[in-house]
């Protein structure tokens, strides 16, 4: 505590504030006092604010992650890759090896006739003949409405299977397909010319033959 002299005359009273000397004079008593400063307690703001943006942020990653699953889906439909034929079921039919797994795998939008049907066994030699055993080019692997795992089924050379037996009269190209307009030309070719199955008199689809007979028999 320290004090200075108020030059001031005693007022009656006395001097608010002041002490008083033996002289008559008074003397401000100036106090040091210690003043603590109160924080406001923003603790649980900011971590409000904290979870907020976290959840903002998750937000925007969860939905950068679906924006870029939705514009890849279409390039893993086109992906590519090598595997061998291990068995050929049928002519549209095959289990293939590929990265150490095993899969069945239907020719895309053709059918070939059932075994039991006229020219049956003949899609099935053909397509043997073509890939048995061999390194084939795989594209466009997908399930189809059936839950069937499909895809394209291309020799060294480019070629794809499913158009050779089509134009050898071995298959039909499905009804209801994706429109592959190259398949239905090669077929109208293929009857024209009374190629392979359209060499009998009324060859019966697959599809058709199968609604007929007892599921034992397909």
């Amino acid at each position: 505590m320290s004090a200075r002299e108020c030059q001031d005359p005693l007022p009656l009273g006395g001097c608010e504030g002041f002490a008083h000397s033996s002289q008559g004079r008074c003397v401000a008593v100036l106090r040091r006092e210690s003043v603590s400063v109160v924080k406001p307690r923003n603790d649980w703001l900011n971590g409000l604010l904290t979870v907020a943006y976290a959840i903002m942020m998750n937000r925007r990653i969860a939905i950068g992650l679906a924006l870029a699953f939705i514009l890849i889906s279409p390039a893993l439909a086109q992906t590519e890759f090598v595997a061998r034929v291990l068995i050929v079921h049928e002519g549209d039919r095959l289990t293939i090896h590929h990265q150490g797994r095993k899969d069945m795998v239907y020719l895309r939008e053709v059918d070939c006739p059932e075994l039991k049907q006229p020219y049956g066994k003949q899609a099935k030699h053909a397509t043997a003949a073509y890939i048995a055993n061999r390194e084939v080019v795989v594209r466009n692997m997908k399930r189809d409405r059936q839950g069937r795992m499909t895809a394209d089924i291309l020799l060294s050379d480019g070629r794809q299977i499913a158009h050779e037996l089509i134009k050898e009269g071995l298959a039909w190209a499905q009804p209801g397909g994706s429109g592959n307009q190259a398949l239905k030309d090669m077929e109208e070719l293929a009857r024209a010319a009374g190629t392979g199955l359209w060499s009998e008199p009324n060859p019966i689809p697959p599809w058709t033959w199968k609604s007929t007979r007892p599921a034992r028999h397909q």
